[in-house]
């Protein structure tokens, strides 16, 4: 039997996968080479554009429980993921184009999987797994929307530059509280250094955006700076978790300081040639490394509209890197979403349809991971579904139950995207005081649940 999959990225190679394990011809159709939206650009499959890090490994993060599901479930993305990793601490980081690279090998290698080039027009009638993205196709998108709500936000990606033009004079290689080793490249910074970055950066010029749809914003930015509130309300609508740092810099003095900025488990001994005072810097930015050879570094946590030219101006005040060669400039860019709560029940599973299923994060599961985890429960309740078998509907108690229950939550009035989080679980019976054992506690708990429905 049949099916198909459409868009190839984190979500769809997952589904498709799956699929194929389950002993079905997969029909995988992907626009590019044919054709790359606007935040696309490399050739393979399973592009990652915002970051190259996939989060914690940790078991007791949700991050890293997401994963442990995930690979009981025979996960493409995270074998590959381990394959190509780069060093990053307690985070699965990769190199970029190996990752890509290896899984669209594999999806190509494998006998059961049948790649078709080129853009889809229209809506499918029969037995298909809809993965087209957060960055659908104008053409497809229209025609998604005559059956579906859409919804808008928009995130934004940092810039990257080569490792060769920062100052290791300045910066030094080092994780917090000298753990896993030496995987970041910090730049600490005086308060004089800080309050000089921090006035550029609130002042800078952001690039223009298109004309797209804007829905109203609502309520609940009352209490938001000025520049906020016309930022949400005249231009655009920003997933929280893609903030540009301009836009979070201006809710006050101290957002990035205790944000993507903050000093915490470093002392300026911890740098070669920086002063020994054992102080901590006032503040600093981490740069994590893109590529196996370790000669590409982002800047952590600086997402950004600013434009090319303020970018350089701006960040080359960021100790260390004065003389910053940008192979990547950050962008913003739309995304696009579901609301999937009045449209997909928890196999994600459109309503009304039991053949039409749609996965990653066009349903609002927000992130990398949660995207791939979305492809495989789509793609093994379709199989399950084709062999009329009931399908697996995980527990609220795991990350991948509790993530499909929100997605398919009615409750849910005011639906935006959510990524895996310890919150989203239901709470213990007993109490325990320390996040980290609690954590832990509710991390075990899941596992048990999972490997019970399994």
């Amino acid at each position: 039997m049949t099916v198909s999959v459409i868009g190839a990225g984190l979500a769809g190679v997952e589904a498709a996968h799956a699929l194929s394990r389950q002993g079905f011809h997969v029909k995988l159709h992907e626009m590019k080479p044919q054709k790359y939206s606007p935040a696309h650009k490399f050739h393979g499959f399973a592009e990652l554009v915002c970051s190259n890090s996939l989060k914690s490994n940790e078991f007791s993060s949700a991050a890293g429980l997401l994963k442990a599901e995930m690979r009981l479930l025979g996960s493409l993305v995270l074998e590959v993921a381990e394959q190509t990793k780069v060093n990053a601490g307690g985070a699965l980081a990769v190199d970029r184009e190996a990752f890509s690279e290896e899984i669209t090998r594999r999806i190509h290698s494998n006998p059961n999987i049948e790649v078709i080039a080129g853009e889809i027009s229209d809506f499918p009638n029969e037995n298909a797994v809809i993965c087209t993205g957060p960055l659908t196709s104008d053409t497809f998108a229209a025609e998604i929307n005559k059956k579906c709500k859409f919804l808008h936000f928009y995130d934004a990606a940092a810039p990257i530059v080569t490792l060769e033009s920062i100052n290791l004079n300045k910066a030094f290689f080092g994780n917090r509280y000298g753990k896993n080793g030496n995987d970041y490249l910090n730049c600490p910074f005086t308060e004089e250094e800080y309050n000089v970055f921090y006035n550029a950066l609130i002042s800078a010029e952001t690039a223009p955006l298109k004309s797209f749809d804007r829905p109203a914003v609502g309520g609940g930015i009352s209490g938001l700076p000025n520049e906020e509130k016309d930022f949400r309300r005249n231009e655009i609508q920003v997933y929280e978790g893609c903030m540009p740092v301009e836009i979070l810099a201006k809710r006050g003095r101290d957002s990035v300081r205790y944000g993507c900025m903050k000093p915490v488990g470093f002392t300026y001994a911890s740098g070669a040639s920086t002063p020994n005072t054992g102080k901590r810097p006032y503040a600093l930015v981490q740069l994590r490394t893109e590529n196996n050879r370790n000669t590409l570094f982002n800047i952590v946590g600086f997402q950004t509209n600013l434009k090319f030219g303020e970018q350089e101006r701006v960040f080359r005040l960021i100790p260390g890197l004065e003389n910053a060669e940008f192979v990547r400039f950050g962008v913003m860019h739309r995304n696009t979403f579901l609301d999937s709560p009045r449209l997909l029940d928890r196999c994600f599973c459109l309503k009304g349809s039991d053949n039409v299923y749609f996965a990653g994060q066009i349903t609002g599961t927000e992130g990398y991971t949660e995207s791939a985890a979305g492809g495989i429960i789509a793609g093994l309740a379709l199989a399950a579904r084709l062999k009329g078998e009931n399908p697996l509907v995980f527990p609220e108690t795991t990350m991948l139950g509790a993530l499909s229950h929100y997605i398919s939550d009615e409750s849910i009035l005011n639906f935006q995207p959510m990524g895996a989080n310890m919150g989203l679980l239901p709470p213990l019976n007993e109490r325990i005081k320390g996040k980290k054992e609690r954590y832990e506690v509710l991390a075990q708990r899941a596992l048990k649940d999972f490997k019970a429905i399994l």
